[in-house]
C-alpha cells in the first residue's frame, strides 16, 4: 500500500510541473509573477530565457511520473529516475523561487526529500520497503 502512495505522489508531483511549463507562457492569475528570477534582473518568466526554461520543468515531470509508474509496477530502475528528475525539478525551480506560487516550494521540499530519501546510508531500506 505504502508503494502505492508514493507512486501516487510521484505522479502527481509530476502532473504539477505542468504549471511551471505553463507559468511561463501564460499571464493572468494563473502565471508565475513578473518578477525576475535570482540571477539577473533583466530575465523575467515571459522572457524568453524563462519560457525555454519551463521545458525544465517538463522534463523534471515527466521523469517523475515515469519514477511512480516504474514504482508502481515494482520496476527496478525508478529510484535512479526518481533522483535524476528531483534533481532537475529543483534546477528549474531554484532560480525562480522569487516568482513561483507557494505550491511550488512545497514541490521544491518533495525533490529534496526524494533526494534523502533515495541517496542516503538507508537508501536501500527505502527502496526494499517500498518494493
Amino acid at each position: 500500500m505504502l508503494r502505492y502512495l508514493v507512486a501516487f505522489l510521484l505522479v502527481m508531483h509530476g502532473l504539477a510541473h505542468v504549471t511551471g511549463l505553463l507559468g511561463m507562457w501564460k499571464s493572468g492569475s494563473q502565471a508565475f509573477s513578473d518578477h525576475p528570477w535570482i540571477f539577473s534582473g533583466s530575465v523575467t518568466a515571459d522572457s524568453v530565457v524563462g519560457r525555454v526554461w519551463g521545458f525544465l520543468w517538463l522534463v523534471a515531470g515527466i521523469g517523475l511520473i515515469g519514477a511512480g509508474v516504474g514504482l508502481a509496477f515494482g520496476q527496478a530502475w525508478w529510484p535512479w529516475l526518481a533522483v535524476v528528475a528531483a534533481v532537475v525539478s529543483l534546477v528549474a525551480i531554484v532560480p525562480w523561487l522569487r516568482v513561483v506560487p507557494p505550491g511550488a516550494w512545497g514541490g521544491g521540499l518533495l525533490d529534496v526529500l526524494i533526494l534523502v530519501a533515495l541517496l542516503s546510508p538507508r537508501a536501500e531500506w527505502v527502496i526494499r520497503a517500498l518494493g
